[in-house]
This record gives structure tokens, sequence and C-alpha cells, in this order.
């Protein structure tokens, strides 16, 4: 369907774009679409991470680790040193038997 579109289609659609959001917005939405790329990619590697982890240790040796220690409260942030929108992380913690 894309395929079928002619250049002068492409331009009107853009046009009927920028007169919907405003240039103004554009930039804007640009921007939060990247920091949430950037959120979606941080925690799928975190995700990640944690799976790896998980999948070495031994059940007994998790039993372990959570009555000895707390884990820290985890938080996500739009960008690297960006603590000003940070926000805490509630998890739910459960396990495959």
């Amino acid at each position: 369907m894309i395929g079928n579109l002619k250049p002068l289609e492409i331009v009107l659609i853009i046009l009927v774009i920028l007169l919907l959001f405003g240039a103004k917005k554009l930039p804007e939405m640009a921007r939060s679409l990247g920091k949430s790329a950037r959120i979606l990619k941080s925690e799928a590697k975190a995700m990640k991470k944690d799976d790896e982890s998980a999948g070495t240790a031994t059940a007994t040796d998790t039993t372990a680790q959570q009555q000895s220690q707390q884990p820290a409260p985890r938080t996500i942030q739009a960008a690297p040193g960006d603590v000003s929108s940070a926000r805490p992380v509630t998890e739910t913690n459960t396990t495959k038997g």
C-alpha cells in the first residue's frame, strides 16, 4: 500500500501532519519518543541481565540471597544522569516452580 504512493501524495500527507500537530509540537514529540525508546532499551537490558543472573544461581543460593540482603529500589531514568525525572519502580517477585 505504501509502495503505491506517489511523491506528491507523500508531500500532502506530511503537510497535513504539520497542520494537525504544528511545527512546535513535532520536535517535542520526537524528543519524548526518543526518551521512551532509551527507557525501553535500558529496561530490556536490565531484564536480560536479571534473567541471566537468575539462571546461573541455584534454588538454594537464591533462597539464601533473598534472606540475607534486601535489594536496593530500582529507578527509571529518562537519560543518563537525568535524576530530575527518575521515578522508583515497584517490582513483584514471582518464582516459577
